[in-house]
């Protein structure tokens, strides 16, 4: 099966009413970065205490993450949601539900949200709003999510894909490295007296 891009119509029109048209999705003040290590250290260890950053109420782990989409999401936008196929999900709406958690629940400068995820090993920011729009998109059809199966599938996922990027650099390389440099190629020397009498004559 083709995989659904954003380009479908169903799903642009998806994505303008679940996240352009609810007053419920709004981003969060854009985060100012420290200055060092040390300060986003001390930084992370008070940010994943906290139930709230910049006014927003953070969940504290999968459940309560569930609940609170569960809350912010209308009726009419959950059976939207509910009509894109599980292997298309993560990509239909990856920039939009994807980044407002991303971006609200604070993955890359630390949450207690994002500390709860990377404790079951999902330590890439995309992959934890991946995740959890996985989860919802299931538990809203009432299957089963089971938080260690989901996790190793994205750790297994991201192997993958860094083998590959490890693959490629190395062809990359070898590439490379069979092509001349220009500075090293010499210019041609003048035919010598033996050279040309070995050289064939034109003709049959």
């Amino acid at each position: 099966m083709a995989c659904v891009t954003l380009q479908h119509p169903k799903y642009r029109l998806l994505l303008v009413v679940l996240f352009l048209g609810s007053a419920s999705w709004t981003f969060a003040q854009q985060y100012d970065p420290p200055n060092s290590d040390e300060e986003f250290q001390r930084q992370y260890k008070e940010r994943i205490t906290k139930d709230r950053l910049h006014g927003i109420y953070i969940p504290k782990n999968l459940n309560d993450a569930l609940d609170q989409l569960d809350k912010l999401t209308s009726a009419e936008s959950k059976s939207l949601f509910l009509s894109i196929p599980e292997d298309s999900v993560c990509l239909v709406m990856h920039n939009r539900l994807g980044q407002w958690m991303i971006v609200n629940w604070s993955f890359y400068e630390g949450s207690r949200l994002s500390n709860y995820l990377r404790s079951a090993g999902i330590t890439y920011p995309d992959d934890m709003a991946d995740f959890l729009t996985l989860a919802f998109h299931r538990h809203l059809h009432k299957k089963p999510v089971e938080i260690r199966e989901l996790a190793t599938a994205f750790r297994e996922k991201r192997k993958a894909a860094w083998k590959e990027d490890m693959k490629e650099g190395e062809l990359l390389k070898e590439e490379v490295r069979k092509r001349p440099r220009p500075d090293s190629l010499q210019p041609a020397s003048a035919p010598t007296k033996s050279s040309e009498k070995m050289a064939p004559k034109g003709g049959g």
